[in-house]
């Protein structure tokens, strides 16, 4: 079964080794908190808000063992007033034998106000 893997943390300055350090983490924590392989990865979507563009969050993806051939895209969020600044989002496809309400979705930093729905002791 393929499942979405939903991720976010935000920074605190628009720079290139923050958010990469960030983003590292964010992704590496959804991996292991859902016992992802890379080879179970059909793609990853990266999206930043509008005030972030020191890189390319999906730059990360090259730090990690065996994502060589994992493909990732970036792009940018919807520039909503009053949404949530400097903000890393990752939505990640993989197959998994999870059901639906088994997955952990990840939120870091600032990024826990986005789905407090989800922050119940188990997810993120």
């Amino acid at each position: 079964m393929m499942r979405g893997f939903r991720g976010a943390t935000t920074v605190k300055e628009n720079d290139e080794a923050e958010i990469l350090e960030e983003t590292e983490k964010l992704v590496k924590m959804m991996v292991e908190k859902n016992d992802i392989k890379p080879e179970q990865i059909s793609h990853v979507f990266f999206s930043v808000t509008e005030d972030l563009n020191a890189t390319f969050p999906a730059k990360v993806s090259r730090r990690i063992p065996g994502w060589k051939y994992v493909p990732v895209m970036c792009m940018r969020e919807i520039d909503v007033p009053g949404s949530l600044e400097k903000c890393i989002r990752v939505m990640l496809v993989a197959e998994t034998e999870l059901k639906q309400d088994e997955v952990e979705h990840v939120f870091l930093n600032d990024a826990v106000k986005l789905r407090p729905d989800l922050m119940n002791g188990k997810k993120g």
